[in-house]
């Protein structure tokens, strides 16, 4: 458990006379909280603990009850006085008193009536220790009295005269609470004009018309007895002077008119209080009010100031529009001349009020109970204060000490009683009363003379848990008499544990200021008196505090995403660990969106309201640790508003504007739009950008545009929505500000002139009627311009022009009000035609068997008849001799060559071909005639790859190829040449065969090549350019199965110990086996040795499995596992069903390593072109058993 730290207490003089009684808390000066085992053989004085209030008013409705409470040992018997007098409760059957308590109940219900029972009670509680009495309890029925029958007349006043309507409510008990309402029950509104004063009435400053009414009510609530009583309504009338002539006004009697002056303004005078000064009295403690209401026109207004003071800034308060000035706590010091002032446009009055506090009496020091034992001293005082000041009397066990039994251990000095070598029988009860004519203090306490040995009261074995680095107390609840006195000791054997370390309280508590880990233990608490000795063991526990070891982070997202929150906690893991998590130091909302899992907080769809102080609180039952990290919801801003257009001039109008919320990220920029309502309804446009600090802007405006606009507000995370559009401002018109941009002068026809531009849009128009004024001019001509004016189009032609001759053009825009500025002059052209010349002297240049390079001559510019383009080269392979006859038929390729160029490269030429050619000019029209057709050869080049390379009928020393020619010989073809290398089992390549073939021939056979060998050939064509693109393949010779087992026997490794003795073994197997086989055929059993025969016909051969120690890979005649990658099939390219198990496929490599249901290679004499090595280290070399053995050592 976690303790609470106790005040320091100084430690007991040792002469000290006076006896306390210590106790785990500080004892109450009116009480002695004593244990309940102790109270059973321990006496006590009674003690007052509830009664009844001094001032006690009851619903005559309800029962009456009185209360009066009281303890002590043995428990204390009661008594009543009334008016002074022993009330004999035996007597009055309505009156009955509850057991074990002194509480009255008169039973007023059933019959009797309150009033009978009122006076004056005070209780008595007595035992043999003594006597407490209660205050004097004043009994008072309350009273809610009609009010009395009047007569009521109509009042009638002019506007502007002041009035003043009485409640006079009828006395109560306690006094009524008064408003006014109408016969709605409304309350009347009430201003600085009309209010309510403290005694219920209601003052009119002046009267307005609207104040007529025929039902002003006063109504007095009397909350104690829950009634209301009303009074009769008043009829109020308002008129004005203009309204009465003479003859009604000379019948109006005093009763019905206030007052004949005119209605004029007039300075302030007082309503209440009357006079210049006044008096106020009240007492301490309660609430100072003055009130000073006046009348006047206009309305005056009140101030309030302390004179030689000010008035107290946290206790002074205005009521009632500042008509009346409250102060709370009232003390002495309030006392002085307040005054009140009345102030309209027409003078001031002013009104001083003489404030007197006085005091009822109040305690300065209330006497406390006292615990002595036999032969020691004391003292109860009994000190209080008041205005006047109070009067000091005794009296002990409810009598006047003056004629009380004499006790010569008691002297009485004044507001004081000393007690000396008190006995037993000085226990008593003392009353001491303060009082003056505001009031009395009655105060019991009690002189108890005990003789007690110590006794401890904390429970033993208590179990305290501190944590480390905080203080521990360690309680020792003690009694006795005398005073015990207090000693600790930890461990066993310890000594007394001192102050140096330590603080020992008085009230018996041991406090480790700083408790660390080795504080751990037991600790004894011993009390000693000279009566006897008590001792109590408590242990103490440290535990390591908790820690939060990794905080909740501050975290900024944007409205609708998701946030968590982590929280990670260290602690004693004896002690139970509880995260809760706080929102503004308040609960979690109630809301599915709040996910808390362990040590993290979720927030999804984060809203605006969820930002705060989010605090995650680590509770142990011992300590408690708390961080906290703030969330703030940002999103784009909201939408400005309140758009308001202002300064509206022809050109310029200014524009200011609300902005929205931020929504917690500043707003950075503002971005004005704007509508063109008249021209493009529905489509806005950008106006300007003004800083985030800024809600005006001055905008520029073109004439004739009904302009609309709105604002959006820009942050870091976007731009807000768009405000709601301002009002519309139409400008005035005006001629346009510019004229027609991207004006050109090109022809359509080699006669014409076609003029284009890009028109003003409607915004641009700046009014109405919008026209063109187009102008044109021949350059070097000696016409004058021609001009015309058009409609809102963008294009005109003019018509019977020479064929391309420069034009000046102008386009001038114009409406209504005037025209444009002077346009700009552009150059134009009148229409092109083809060109009349071909390009001459054509000359064709052979760079290569690819590549040639043409020449020509240009033409003339005014053959042209139009905008130069470029030239144009056509280019066609012919056969020579038919460059007539099939030229429709071939197709010819383009090279088009910008600009004035007067030659060019033809790439991408087929080597031993016969070309033509020929070169036109090309403008804006087209193509002007071809030139004569130029004819050239190119030379031979080197050939393709052959079409394909495929090797059959391999035997056991020979291969055959077969090819097709190169597609593109590119030339006469001289020769073939083949190469090849064998490859062994390493993928490295032997020695390299050349060989030359003769361009006729497409076959060829390779003989005298090794059996069971891979070979990769290398296959090209050659022209007298050199030689072609190669094309590869590879092949294996087939195996001799009759030569494998010598091949077999003749591999290095035969030579190995280790083979020798396997081999020796398997022989040794077969003999054994032989030897059984002949032993069963000898005695009638049947044996198939021929398939065992069969199954073993070549040992070198068969497979053996991995665990024999033996290469090759076993499969029975159900295994349907793939084969090994890179297995290769006999260069039959077949595996018999019944010898799939012999064949030696998995020691070899294919091509591509796939193979057939049947295991024969895919595609394995195919021919191909030549690619990138085999896939990592597959073997290119024939799977010779010999290969094999090697490889598998």
């Amino acid at each position: 458990m976690q303790l609470k730290i106790m005040p320091k207490k100084k430690r007991l003089p040792a002469g000290r006379v006076a006896l306390i009684l210590f106790l785990c808390q500080m004892i109450s000066a009116l009480e002695v909280p004593l244990d309940p085992k102790l109270l059973e053989d321990l006496v006590q004085p009674p003690t007052i603990t509830q009664q009844s209030p001094k001032d006690y008013i009851i619903d005559p409705r309800e029962n009456i009850v009185i209360q009066c409470e009281a303890k002590g040992k043995p428990p204390p018997s009661f008594s009543w006085t009334r008016n002074g007098t022993h009330f004999d409760i035996d007597k009055d059957p309505l009156v009955t008193m509850q057991p074990g308590s002194g509480t009255l109940t008169i039973n007023i219900m059933s019959e009797g009536k309150a009033e009978t029972y009122e006076g004056v009670y005070q209780c008595t509680a007595r035992n043999e220790r003594g006597a407490a009495i209660s205050n004097n309890i004043v009994v008072r029925p309350s009273r809610s009295p009609l009010w009395t029958k009047e007569k009521l007349e109509p009042i009638t006043l002019r506007n502007g005269q002041s009035l003043v309507l009485p409640c006079r409510p009828p006395l109560g008990l306690p006094p009524p609470i008064i408003f006014w309402m109408d016969n709605s029950f409304q309350r009347l509104p009430q201003s600085e004009r009309v209010s309510q004063g403290l005694n219920g009435d209601l003052y009119f400053s002046n009267v307005l018309p609207e104040d007529t009414r025929e039902d002003y009510i006063c109504y007095a609530r009397f909350n104690h007895t829950q009634t209301i009583q009303q009074k009769q309504p008043i009829s109020v009338k308002v008129i004005s002077v203009d309204e009465l002539n003479d003859t009604i006004a000379a019948n109006l009697s005093d009763t019905e008119f206030y007052s004949a002056k005119p209605n004029r303004e007039r300075p302030p005078t007082f309503l209440t209080p009357e006079g210049n000064t006044s008096n106020k009295e009240e007492l301490r403690g309660n609430v100072l009010s003055l009130e000073c209401i006046a009348e006047g026109l206009p309305t005056p207004v009140i101030y309030w100031i302390k004179e030689d003071g000010t008035l107290p800034t946290n206790r002074t308060f205005y009521r009632n529009f500042k008509k009346t000035l409250q102060i709370i706590q009232v003390s002495e010091a309030d006392s002085g001349n307040y005054q009140c002032i009345a102030k309209n446009a027409l003078g001031a009055i002013h009104h001083t009020i003489s404030v007197t506090v006085k005091a009822a009496p109040y305690w300065i020091l209330a006497p406390q109970n006292l615990v002595l034992s036999p032969g020691e001293d004391g003292s109860l005082i009994c000190r209080a204060n008041g205005n006047p000041k109070p009067r000091i009397s005794w009296l002990s066990n409810g009598v006047p000490i003056e004629i009380a039994p004499d006790d010569p251990s008691r002297k009485i000095d004044g507001d004081t009683i000393i007690f000396s070598n008190v006995q037993e029988r000085s226990s008593a009860v003392y009353q001491c009363n303060a009082s003056n004519e505001y009031g009395y203090l009655l105060a019991n306490a009690f002189v108890n003379v005990l003789a007690e040995p110590p006794r401890i009261l904390t429970s033993a074995n208590t179990l305290y848990q501190v944590i480390a680095n905080r203080p521990a107390l360690l309680d020792c609840a003690f009694f006795g008499s005398p005073l015990p006195t207090i000693e600790w000791f930890k461990g066993a054997k310890g000594s007394a544990l001192r102050d140096d370390i330590y603080v020992l309280h008085e009230n018996g508590t041991l406090e480790i200021p700083v408790a660390q880990k080795d504080s751990t233990g037991t600790y004894t608490c011993v009390a000693r008196n000279k009566l006897g000795m008590a001792k109590n063991e408590v242990h103490l526990e440290i535990k390591d505090p908790t820690r939060i070891i990794k905080q909740p982070e501050y975290a900024v997202v944007q409205r609708g995403s998701t946030v968590s929150f982590e929280c990670k906690v260290k602690h004693d893991h004896t002690l139970t660990l509880t995260i809760t998590w706080l929102k503004d130091n308040g609960e979690l909302p109630s809301d599915g969106r709040f996910t808390v899992d362990k040590d993290h907080l979720e927030v999804a769809d984060v809203r605006d309201s969820d930002g705060g102080a989010y605090t995650c609180v680590a509770n142990t039952t011992l300590d408690m640790v708390s961080a906290s990290a703030v969330l703030s919801v940002v999103d784009v801003p909201n939408p400005p508003f309140d758009l308001e257009l202002t300064d509206q001039l022809d050109k310029s109008v200014q524009l200011s504007w609300t902005p929205g919320d931020d929504n917690n990220s500043p707003i950075t920029k503002f971005i004005i739009e704007y509508e063109d309502a008249m021209h493009e309804a529905g489509l806005w446009h950008h106006q300007t950008e003004v800083p985030g600090t800024q809600t005006t802007a001055q905008l520029k405006l073109s004439p004739y545009v009904n302009y609309s606009f709105r604002v959006m507000a820009v942050n870091s995370l976007g731009r807000s929505l768009p405000s709601e559009p301002s009002e519309q401002y139409l400008t005035k018109a005006a001629e346009p500000d510019t004229n027609p941009t991207a004006v050109e002068g090109l022809g359509s026809e080699p006669d014409n002139l076609v003029i284009t531009w890009k028109p003003l849009n409607g915004f641009e128009s700046n009014g109405p009627g919008l026209q063109y004024k187009v102008s044109w001019l021949q350059k070097d001509g000696d016409d004058e311009w021609a001009s015309v004016v058009v409609a809102n189009v963008s294009k005109y032609i003019v018509s019977g022009t020479p064929t391309f001759v420069p034009y000046l053009i102008k386009v001038q825009a114009l409406n209504d009000v005037g025209f444009a500025p002077e346009p700009a002059v552009v150059m134009g052209h009148s229409g092109e035609d083809l060109p009349m010349v071909a390009p001459g002297n054509v000359r064709v240049n052979v760079v290569n068997s690819t590549l040639a390079e043409v020449h020509w001559d240009p033409v003339p510019l005014k053959s042209i008849r139009g905008h130069l383009q470029g030239y144009r080269i056509y280019y066609w392979k012919a056969q020579e001799g038919s460059l007539k006859r099939n030229r429709r038929h071939i197709e010819k390729k383009i090279l088009t060559f910008q600009g004035s160029k007067t030659h060019g490269m033809l790439p991408g030429l087929e080597p031993f071909s016969h070309y033509a050619l020929n070169v036109r000019v090309v403008n804006g029209k087209g193509e002007g005639p071809a030139s004569p057709d130029r004819v050239f050869n190119t030379p031979e080049g080197v050939p393709s790859a052959p079409s394909s390379l495929k090797i059959v009928n391999p035997t056991l020393d020979s291969l055959t190829l077969e090819w097709d020619p190169p597609s593109r010989p590119n030339g006469i073809l001289t020769e073939y040449t083949l190469k090849y290398q064998p490859i062994n089992s390493t993928h490295e390549l032997g020695p390299l065969v050349d060989l030359k073939i003769p361009a006729n021939k497409t076959r060829w056979t390779l003989k005298n090549l090794n059996f069971s060998t891979r070979y990769k050939f290398y296959f090209y064509a050659q022209t007298a350019a050199g030689s072609g693109s190669q094309i590869t393949e590879e092949a294996v010779t087939t195996v001799d199965e009759g030569k494998l087992a010598m091949a077999s026997r003749q591999v290095d490794i035969a030579t190995q110990g280790w083979f020798i003795g396997l081999m020796c073994a398997v022989a040794l197997l077969i003999l054994i086996l032989l030897i059984v086989c002949f032993i069963r055929r000898n005695k009638g059993g049947k044996y198939p040795v021929k398939e065992k025969e069969d199954a073993h016909a070549d040992p070198e051969i068969q497979p053996m499995k991995e665990d024999d120690g033996t290469f090759g890979e076993y499969s029975d005649a159900e295994d349907h596992k793939p084969l090994k990658k890179g297995s290769r099939t006999p260069s039959d390219r077949t595996v018999k069903k019944e010898d799939s198990d012999d064949s030696l496929v998995d020691y070899g490599e294919g091509v591509n390593g796939q193979f057939n249901e049947d295991g024969s290679f895919i595609g394995q004499y195919s021919g191909k072109k030549e690619k990138e090595p085999a896939e990592g280290n597959e073997s290119s070399e024939a799977p010779s058993p010999v290969n094999a053995m090697n490889s598998f050592v």
